[in-house]
């Protein structure tokens, strides 16, 4: 058994994944729009260009996602994606720029599970810790 994290956007999931490839280093292996759905593809004409479902590695993660129709949409609440990492100055480069253009719920600082652990939110509404813990 697998668990993925599926995220929704209103609209920026393109945006996003580009973001979180360049961010997080890793590959988006498929991305379908509306204007690629089989058959009759009676996708409404201002969601052609919208993305149906995409996915993308991360280390030995994958992150999958879709734009909602605005009227679907709803922030993500009670949620956040987690990003492990080994380095500390990696934790924070990466909060850093989850950060920029977002929020931040807590700086990124040392604790007492982790040599850095921070929570945002992106610019996309998407919310993240960056935890790099200490060997237990």
């Amino acid at each position: 058994m697998t668990t993925n994290t599926y995220l929704s956007f209103p609209g920026t999931c393109e945006e996003a994944f580009q973001f979180y490839a360049t961010t997080l280093g890793g590959k988006v292996l498929m991305s379908l729009k509306g204007e690629d759905m089989p058959g009759d593809n009676n996708c409404p004409e201002n969601f052609k260009g919208k993305i149906m479902h995409t996915r993308m590695t991360v280390g030995n993660g994958v992150i999958m996602g879709s734009d909602c129709p605005p009227q679907q949409y709803t922030a993500p609440q009670g949620i956040q994606v987690n990003i492990g990492v080994d380095d500390p100055k990696e934790a924070e480069r990466i909060y850093a720029t989850l950060a920029k253009g977002g929020k931040e719920i807590m700086p990124i600082a040392e604790t007492f599970w982790a040599h850095r652990f921070g929570m945002c939110v992106d610019q996309f509404g998407t919310p993240w810790m960056v935890n790099c813990e200490k060997q237990a």
